[in-house]
């Protein structure tokens, strides 16, 4: 296709010539039109100027005998007045009239219009001389007479008398030389105006002659090119009818050309395509952002200074889904892949060939293999986490599972129509969420905590949207589905394990789950738990002592995970956490309170390792957890040595995102401020990600204490720690 072009061009190289040729006699007939009117113009400007100068000279010499007739009259009197002033005019004309002539100087008529008056022949020549000479006998007489004739203080009958007398003599001669110029002058330019009469009619004829010609050979050479034309049609309209995939070329505007194959119609599930535009074809079938992307991207195809190799890498249409928006129901939303290459005409990009595949079977096969990899790698990371954790803990985290789905679902069931009733149930689905998430990103679940930080994107999302309704909650009952299915999977993994393994010991008449073996795998992953007979009749226990340990482990190696994934470093000490005697009832609080607490430490508490080492302190931060009974109340407390609350901080955050105006976060109290902080939707942290920056954590803490009606106390040190303590009540 890239030699098209030069073939074309030499083919119609005989055709190009004859045009040019046939336009240069065209113009050459107008410039010799142009060039004998200007010739005529002056033929006749040149007779004009003959008669003229005879008629000048009869004037003269009847002037000249009026003034002699008039001899004595007052040389003042109106009529003589006007007899010198032509005479005077007169003789001026005709000498400077005879030198053009002569000369074939330029002369202006009376209009104000210059002309070049042309060479004459030898015989007018000899005319316009003889004329001259009798000229030059009258002229200088007349001059004589003109010189004195209007002062009558000097006598001018002499110089008269003279005058006439000459006037007598050459007025005949002059007016036969006059004549005979005329009439040369005049049968010079006749002569002239047939000889181009005659050239304009035989170019004329030469015109037309060529110009038939050359609609027999430029007829001829059409239907030949034409027939071939046809002859390449046909074979292009086979291969076109033959190929099963979609082929089309794109030029600058994005027009489909005129012909394509037959399967590119039922591929792009349109009729018509030839001449339409390319992205009004894919307008509303792909999103606005890759039919951008797709306008720009060939644009860079016909940018011969970008690389085609390295502009395919961003095709925008690789494997992309093209939407059925036809309403025809037999057609279902199908993955095509376009690739695009550039057709050259010589050195020049001309059109760029899209070659269009439907690949929907490969990609729902990829997907289909993907969703089994995804739910296998889900299955061992589960499997891994229940050989790894505490039965117990694996009880819990399902249980409560379980449960903050249930109040997600009674949350969303429950009716509400005004905005504090939608804003209360976003918030109160939010906090579940959140702790939801904790737990499980604590557990190192990650496919929990993907489903849980997507739905809390769109929580997120609802929250900054301002006016809800009760359809915006429908979405979030798929991530309710989601979860619970990953719930009731390791639940489902957890009996199979246990159903598998030997049983060792009697089975305990009060278990602690009836999912999960009595057995787990230690922090270390080198030895079992101890298993103890405490009493035959009633079971097996597990030591409790155990159980504290793998619960603090449980908090190290939380921390010590949100740690890395923010690029810090943190050890957990706690000296109470294994001896404290949690009520049951509040076991399960003091769990997410803390893991909210913990993460809260990591993420705004402690300092990067560099920050740390500049103000002086260990690269390693600490975090200290505390679990005391205090009689009647159960004392929760959490102190990092980081950063501090930076109140400063949280002015400019308020202020930032329009909560407050500056002068009005100016004058808040640091009380204000930390009700502030505890506030839903509300973080110091710039930008969202798996531990934090959705402002939830601290909500839920706030919630949690004060549905347990215990108290919320904190206290802070700028640069220097941060230290949370929660009183529970035991009763």
């Amino acid at each position: 296709m890239a030699t098209t072009p030069n073939i074309d061009n030499k083919r119609y190289q005989g055709l190009i010539i004859s045009i040019a040729l046939f336009l240069s006699l065209i113009g050459a007939l107008l410039a010799f039109t142009f060039y004998t009117s200007s010739l005529l113009e002056r033929n006749t400007a040149l007779i004009d100027q003959t008669n003229k100068v005879a008629n000048n000279a009869q004037a003269v010499i009847k002037d000249l005998f009026d003034l002699d007739a008039s001899y004595g009259e007052d040389t003042n009197s109106p009529h003589i007045q006007r007899v010198l002033e032509r005479l005077e005019k007169n003789t001026a004309s005709i000498t400077s009239s005879i030198a053009a002539i002569e000369q074939g100087g330029t002369i202006t008529d009376t209009e104000g219009r210059s002309y070049t008056l042309p060479k004459i022949d030898s015989d007018a020549q000899a005319n316009i001389t003889a004329a001259n000479e009798q000229w030059k006998a009258l002229e200088p007489k007349i001059q004589t007479y003109l010189k004195d004739a209007d002062n009558i203080m000097v006598p001018s009958t002499d110089a008269l008398t003279q005058a006439v007398e000459q006037a007598k003599t050459s007025s005949l001669l002059m007016n036969d030389s006059l004549d005979n110029l005329t009439d040369d002058v005049f049968n010079s330019a006749e002569s002239e105006a047939s000889t181009i009469r005659l050239i304009q009619a035989i170019g004329v004829f030469a015109i037309f002659a060529y110009f038939l010609i050359f609609v027999f050979f430029f007829v001829r050479r059409l239907r030949e090119t034409d027939a071939e034309a046809l002859a390449a049609r046909r074979e292009t309209q086979e291969i076109m009818e033959t190929v099963n995939t979609g082929l089309f070329l794109l030029d600058k505007d994005l027009r489909i050309g005129q012909q394509h194959s037959r399967a590119l119609n039922d591929i792009i599930g349109a009729d018509r395509l030839a001449g339409e535009n390319f992205t009004n074809v894919l307008r509303g079938r792909i999103s606005d952002k890759d039919l951008k992307t797709t306008q720009q991207f060939i644009e860079q195809l016909y940018n011969p200074r970008v690389k085609e190799k390295l502009v395919d890498s961003l095709n925008p249409l690789h494997k992309v889904m093209l939407h059925n928006t036809s309403g025809n129901k037999g057609l279902n939303d199908r993955f095509l892949d376009f690739k695009f290459s550039r057709v050259y005409d010589d050195k020049n990009i001309a059109r760029i060939l899209v070659n269009v595949n439907d690949v929907s079977d490969a990609v729902y096969l990829e997907q289909r293999l993907e969703k089994e990899r995804t739910e296998n790698d889900m299955q061992i990371e589960m499997l891994t986490t229940i050989l790894n954790v505490n039965p117990k803990i694996i009880n819990e985290f399902i249980a409560n599972t379980q449960t903050h789905i249930e109040k997600m679902n009674n949350i969303l069931k429950n009716p509400g129509s005004s905005q504090y009733e939608l804003e209360g149930k976003l918030k109160a689905i939010y906090r579940e969420m959140h702790s939801l998430k904790g737990e499980a990103s604590a557990l190192k679940l990650h496919s929990f905590t993907k489903i849980a930080s997507d739905a809390e994107d769109k929580l997120h999302a609802l929250q900054n949207q301002g006016q809800l309704s009760g359809n915006d909650f429908l979405p979030l009952a798929v991530h309710l589905d989601d979860l619970l299915s990953l719930s009731n999977t390791i639940a489902t993994l957890g009996e199979r394990i246990n159903r598998s393994a030997p049983p060792s010991v009697k089975p305990a008449t009060a278990p602690i789950s009836d999912s999960f073996a009595k057995t787990s795998i230690t922090e270390n992953h080198k030895s079992n738990h101890t298993i103890s007979n405490i009493n035959a009749d009633h079971g097996q226990s597990i030591d409790l002592d155990d159980e504290k340990d793998d619960q603090l482990s449980f908090y190290k190696e939380f921390a010590k995970d949100i740690a890395a994934r923010q690029g810090k470093q943190v050890q957990l000490k706690s000296d109470t956490l294994t001896q404290a005697d949690i009520p049951d009832h509040l076991v399960k609080p003091i769990k997410e309170i803390s893991i909210q607490l913990l993460r809260n430490a990591v993420v705004h508490g402690i300092e990067a390792p560099s920050v740390r080492h500049s103000t002086g302190k260990d690269a390693v931060g600490t975090i200290d957890v505390e679990v005391k009974d205090n009689g009647s109340d159960v004392l929760l407390m959490v102190q990092d040595d980081g950063q501090g609350i930076d109140y400063d901080g949280i002015r400019t955050k308020l202020s930032k995102e329009g909560r407050f105006s500056t002068e009005e976060a100016n004058q808040l109290s640091q009380n204000d401020l930390l009700k502030q902080l505890f506030s839903s939707g509300f973080s110091t942290k710039e930008h969202a990600d798996e531990d934090g920056g959705r402002g939830v954590g601290l909500d839920i803490i706030k919630a949690k204490v004060k549905e347990y009606n215990g108290k919320l106390n904190v206290n802070s040190e700028l640069g220097q720690m941060t230290r949370f303590v929660i009183t529970l009540p035991k009763a």
